[in-house]
């Protein structure tokens, strides 16, 4: 653990996950965006991360003036490991973590977290991490629980995957503890483990809980475990039993939204960014008269002031904005550009974000340009300026399988461009209309596509960089859309709203 920055009190603390100050984009953004939109308030940042090694080796953001607190946990690195000391450990704490076990195992049963695993003391004083790593009760316990559960895997695998699962927990107590007094409130853009903390400090402290959810971190982690990107002891799939993956995957599953519900339990308000999500925090747990939405703002002046340097011209260039990632399926992306080439054969596809994050789906992503011959259309442009990017684009596309309520869209709709998307998170309501009044008289700002859908998505591309009547079309809607309902000032005022009245909440 490390302070970066401490200058004084904190108002609001704010834990990322993986995200501000070492990613760029998405939700890293939309802080950055909180923080400098609102300088009336005293930010702090508690960052968790994986390892040191996977982030960039500084911030990627200037601390505004009223970022006053940023400390960082990697969880994995060697330096946060707890020294190895055998002990014997407590079988009637065993007992206790016995009851956690099967609250998560059946946690569809049961409506809220147990309510003695959401104060710190049990995992100061019950089950600190020693007796969890390294007591002979622990190795009992999970010799036990593998036999008993399930036998047909091998328990090397299974007892490593119980060990990843629960490392993090003391690592996220550690923060906890070191940042409890600090903040008067505290802000998580996300369940999972920076919910966990805010949870673990409001149970401690009573300070409030807001939730912001960007996309539905649990059903994200669905993902991740379904496509093997998280699966931390991966092994060649020739020996790969179905039922190990089954049920490691379904411990992973299970974790996260015993955890995710934990956050709903405690959180207030529990806010989203589209209707969409909010039925779907609801479903998880949250209580509907708790959820709120909040969409996303961008900074129309800004990107507006773009307009004048498109050319006359409709850019044969097709845009996609976003990490080189997997959830982002640019194979599909790149599918879709070898088609729209044989129709439109001087069409440009650029892709602008980092491509360091999974470096082997990277190179396979190389590999298959390489394979369909489409080197000569497609470019790798790494981060860019996106003020820079999108007066030479033609489209804006997002191919991802999941998404929350992409910034880019409407970075894109302020700059002009139409946008075609697949069909997650808030994409169709941002690009054919959402439920605010007159929004969806408004018309159509790009075309809407199902996932992984080659030939929809290359019919898109090919009808608006060819069709001049409907280009404009879109792009009127567009411009029309954002300014009228996702500007930044709409954006800042509704948290400001949202913190005055915490503030006066916390007050009386």
């Amino acid at each position: 653990m490390k302070v970066l920055l401490d200058r004084g009190e904190v108002d609001i603390l704010i834990p990322c996950e993986g995200t501000y100050p070492y990613v760029r984009g998405g939700v890293s953004s939309w802080i950055a965006q909180l923080i400098t939109g609102l300088p009336e308030y005293r930010f702090g940042i508690a960052f968790l991360g994986s390892r040191k090694s996977d982030y960039s080796p500084k911030p990627l953001f200037e601390f505004p003036d009223n970022l006053v607190f940023v400390v960082e946990l990697f969880m994995f690195d060697d330096n946060e490991k707890t020294p190895v000391k055998s002990k014997n450990g407590e079988a009637k704490n065993f007992e206790e973590v016995e009851k956690l076990y099967r609250w998560f195992r059946n946690n569809q049963e049961e409506k809220d977290f147990p309510k003695k695993f959401k104060k710190l003391d049990f995992y100061r004083n019950k089950i600190d991490e020693p007796s969890f790593l390294y007591s002979r009760e622990a190795w009992y316990f999970i010799s036990n629980k593998n036999q008993e559960n399930c036998p047909e895997i091998s328990f090397l695998d299974y007892f490593w995957s119980v060990r990843s699962i629960h490392i993090p927990i003391w690592k996220v107590v550690k923060l906890a503890n070191f940042v409890l007094h600090k903040g008067k409130i505290v802000h998580s853009p996300s369940t999972g483990y920076a919910g966990f903390l805010s949870t673990l400090i409001a149970n401690d402290t009573g300070k409030p809980f807001i939730l912001t959810e960007h996309g539905i971190y649990t059903k994200e982690r669905k993902i991740d475990l379904i496509s093997s990107s998280f699966n931390l002891y991966k092994k060649l799939d020739l020996f790969r039993e179905s039922a190990e993956d089954n049920y490691i995957q379904t411990m992973w599953v299970n974790f996260f939204e015993g955890i995710g519900k934990m956050s709903y339990s405690k959180a207030n308000p529990i806010l989203s960014l589209f209707s969409v999500a909010k039925e779907t925090q609801i479903a998880y747990g949250a209580k509907r008269e708790l959820c709120t939405v909040i969409p996303n703002g961008v900074d129309i002046q800004r990107l507006g002031a773009t307009l004048k340097y498109r050319p006359k011209d409709i850019p044969k260039v097709i845009t996609l904005i976003g990490r080189v990632v997997s959830i982002k399926d640019i194979k599909t992306f790149i599918r879709a550009v070898r088609v729209t080439a044989n129709v439109i054969p001087d069409v440009e596809a650029w892709i602008v974000g980092p491509d360091d994050e999974e470096i082997a789906y990277a190179e396979e992503c190389r590999d298959l340009i390489e394979i369909l011959d489409v080197k000569e259309n497609i470019k790798f442009l790494g981060f860019q300026n996106i003020a820079d990017i999108l007066p030479k684009s033609g489209l804006q596309t997002l191919t991802s399988i999941s998404e929350g309520m992409p910034l880019v869209i409407l970075e894109g709709f302020a700059a002009g461009v139409p946008c075609v998307s697949t069909d997650v998170g808030s994409c169709k309501e941002l690009i054919y209309g959402g439920e605010q009044e007159g929004d969806r008289e408004l018309g159509k700002a790009g075309v809407i596509c199902q996932i992984a859908n080659v030939e929809e998505l290359s019919l898109a591309y090919i009808k608006l960089l060819t069709d001049e009547e409907a280009w404009y079309k879109a792009q009127k809607v567009a411009l029309e859309r954002v300014n009228r309902f996702y500007t930044q000032e709409i954006f800042l005022n509704n948290y400001r709203d949202v913190y005055k009245k915490t503030f006066e909440e916390l007050e009386k």
